[in-house]
Formats: structure tokens, sequence, C-alpha cells
């Protein structure tokens, strides 16, 4: 990810994930208190805690999806949500729910999400991200009649074939078996 021009503390750029005090309230139910938390390149974070604990409202907040309440939020060195969307290329997010299209096979919610994304050479970057997860052989096949576990393993292929520099993955082995 290019860094952004702002600088952070003491003139070095920020991390890839950088968290001071972040915050999240919905009315008067405080969500996050105060988090820090900072990820470099090549760090990998697994965020244990309770249902209801605020991950998910953490990992949304990260994923430009959600404003923070209080604190600074950055990404690559720029912060957020002022800068989310020179963020959100950089991303790729596994969450709860796919945000693939049921009517539409698995190769065709690829090439839209590849075109979202701008990727070039795209029908060989949709077929080398439907092999990385074993869906080749689905591929015309309407994502509505896919098990959970097939779906998932789709999501991840949408949310990697961008190659992005921060990945997000919220309960991302639901549904999946041992060897996916």
């Amino acid at each position: 990810m290019a860094p952004s021009p702002q600088a952070g503390r003491g003139g070095i750029l920020w991390g890839m994930i950088r968290l001071d005090g972040l915050t999240k309230q919905y009315g008067l139910n405080p969500i996050l208190r105060g988090i820090n938390l900072h990820v470099e390149k090549g760090e990998f974070v697994t965020l244990v805690g309770s249902n209801g604990a605020g991950k998910s409202t953490l990992l949304r907040i990260v994923a430009t999806l959600l404003a923070p309440s209080g604190g600074t939020v950055a990404v690559g060195g720029w912060e957020l949500p002022a800068a989310a969307d020179k963020v959100r290329p950089h991303i790729g997010v596994v969450s709860h729910q796919s945000l693939l299209y049921n009517d539409l096979t698995a190769a065709d919610n690829l090439r839209f999400f590849g075109r979202l994304y701008g990727l070039p050479d795209l029908e060989e970057q949709v077929e080398l991200a439907l092999r990385d997860v074993g869906l080749m052989a689905r591929a015309r096949d309407a994502v509505g009649t896919f098990s959970r576990g097939m779906l998932q393993r789709l999501t991840i292929a949408r949310a990697t074939m961008h190659r992005p520099d921060v990945l997000l993955f919220d309960e991302p082995f639901t549904g999946l078996d041992q060897d996916a």
C-alpha cells in the first residue's frame, strides 16, 4: 500500500493498522472503549472474545464500513474515516455476509468484483481465484445453489482476488470443513 503523504507521530509513517483510543457507542451503549492496537506489515492478529464483545464492530471500523465514535484509526497511514476512499482498494473483507449475488454464477460474481477492483486480465484472475478455493468445477453454477462451505470459499476468493494489503476475516471458518 502506498503510504499517505501524511506522516504520523514524530514524522514516522504509521503501520498498516493503527488504533489509538478507539471508541464506538450506539446511543448510550459503549461497545469499544479506548482500544489501542498497532499492527505492522506482515503481522497477524487474532481477536478473541465472547459474543457481543465488539470484535465485528472493530473490524467494520477498520474496513471503513462504520465510523468510530472517537479516537484515531489509520490504515496504511491514511486516517479514517476521512480517507476511506483511499483505503478501500487495499482491503479485503470476509464477514458474516458473503456480499455475493445468489442469481449470478460463481465466475460472474468474481467478474463483477474484479471490475470494481479494476483488475487487469480479468478472466485469468477469475479462473485463478476459483482454482485457489477449489471451485473451478462450479464456476458456471448459480451461487444460490452452493452449500454454506462453498459460499464461504467463494467469499474468500472475492476478498482476496485483488491481492489486498490488509485482509480482515470475521469468523472465516464458518461453514468450512477441515480440507477447505
